[in-house]
């Protein structure tokens, strides 16, 4: 039974930093992006917001296209996994609205559920009476 909670444990923890990763990959480019879109802007004497705050359900079906099946199962898994912590948390910074939940994830998921397994009885290597001898 332990070594079912620490895979489920390894498991929980690899999607929660593999959906930060895809998330930090996001912020970078998104980043960089809108740093060159206000660089031709100001070049250009155009000044406006590029990216919107809330997208519209259209921009997100063209989202979910682009990321791929992986890609969305896995943040569809990280949605699920990062939802106990999501409102534990008030910040409009994406970095701290979206790394703290996933701090948090890793200490319950990762730590707790190993910690949990290392506690749960080990089966016996061999089922010999204690009076003979080995």
């Amino acid at each position: 039974m332990g070594s079912l909670v620490r895979l489920l444990a390894m498991l929980c923890s690899g999607l929660v930093i593999l959906g930060f990763a895809y998330f930090a990959t996001d912020e970078l480019d998104r980043g960089s992006k809108t740093q060159k879109g206000k660089l031709d802007r100001e070049l250009s004497g155009e000044f406006g917001d590029p990216t919107p705050i809330a997208p519209s359900p259209v921009q997100e079906a063209e989202r979910e296209k682009l990321n791929g099946g992986f890609r969305e199962a896995v943040d569809d898994a990280n949605d699920v996994l990062l939802g106990p912590f999501t409102n534990l948390i008030d910040s409009n910074d994406r970095w701290v609205g979206h790394g703290v939940p996933a701090a948090l994830a890793l200490v319950l998921y990762g730590l707790g559920l190993g910690t949990l397994a290392n506690m749960l009885p080990k089966r016996r290597e061999h089922a010999a009476d204690w009076r003979a001898p080995a």
